[in-house]
C-alpha cells in the first residue's frame, strides 16, 4: 500500500514539468495542425512514417533480435531485450491510464487516435526499439559505425515524436515524456542485468 501510494507519488510529481508545457503545447499543436490542413501530401507522408515506425514494428524487430541471440547463444542480452520493450509499454500505458491526459482537441483533426495521451506510446516504443537494437549491435560495430548506429536511431526517434504532434494526436510534453520514459528504461534495465 506505501509503496502503490510512493509510485503515485512520484509519477505526479514528474508530470509537474510537462503541465508547465501547457501554454507551448496548444501553440504547436494550433501550428502544426494549421500546416496539416494546408498540406495533405505531407500529412499522408507523416501518417505513413508513424505507422511504419509504430509501436508494433519496433517490437517485432526487438523480438526478433532476441530470437538471434538467443540461437546465438546470448541468452541474457535476449532476455533483457525482451524485458526492456516489455517494461517500457507496460509502464507508458500505466502512466496513460494514471494521468488519463485529454489528447488535443482540433476542430478539423487530420488523424485520431484511441486512448488517452500522455505519455506518447509510438515516442516510447520507438525509443526502446531503437535502443534496445543499437545496443545489440554496438558490440559488432567501429567506432564510426556506432556514431552512425545512435544518429539513425536518434533520428527515427524524433521523426516519429514528431509526426505525432504534427499529425495532432499528442502535445509537445507527451512526446518528450515517451523520450523520457523509454530512455530511463533502457538505462534501469541495462543496469539491473550490467550488460
Amino acid at each position: 500500500m506505501v509503496r502503490g501510494f510512493k509510485l503515485a507519488v512520484a509519477v505526479a510529481l514528474a508530470a509537474i514539468p510537462f503541465v508547465m508545457l501547457t501554454g507551448f503545447d496548444k501553440r504547436a499543436a494550433d501550428s502544426l495542425h494549421a500546416y496539416a490542413i494546408a498540406h495533405p501530401g505531407m500529412t499522408w507522408a507523416l501518417s505513413t512514417w508513424t505507422e511504419v515506425f509504430g509501436p508494433w514494428p519496433w517490437r517485432v524487430a526487438v523480438l526478433t533480435a532476441a530470437a538471434w541471440l538467443l540461437y546465438a547463444g546470448a541468452s541474457r542480452m535476449a532476455v533483457w531485450a525482451v524485458t526492456t520493450i516489455t517494461v517500457g509499454g507496460v509502464l507508458g500505458l500505466f502512466l496513460k491510464i494514471v494521468i488519463a491526459r485529454a489528447r488535443p482537441h482540433l476542430p478539423d483533426p487530420v488523424a485520431l487516435a484511441p486512448g488517452a495521451s500522455f505519455p506518447s506510446g509510438h515516442t516510447v516504443n520507438a525509443t526502446l526499439g531503437a535502443g534496445v537494437l543499437v545496443l545489440i549491435l554496438l558490440p559488432m560495430l567501429p567506432r564510426w559505425g556506432r556514431w552512425v548506429a545512435w544518429t539513425v536511431a536518434g533520428f527515427l526517434v524524433l521523426s516519429v515524436a514528431y509526426t505525432r504532434v504534427a499529425l495532432g494526436v499528442h502535445w509537445v510534453s507527451d512526446v518528450i515524456a515517451g523520450l523520457v520514459l523509454g530512455i530511463l528504461v533502457i538505462a534501469a534495465t541495462k543496469k539491473a542485468f550490467r550488460l
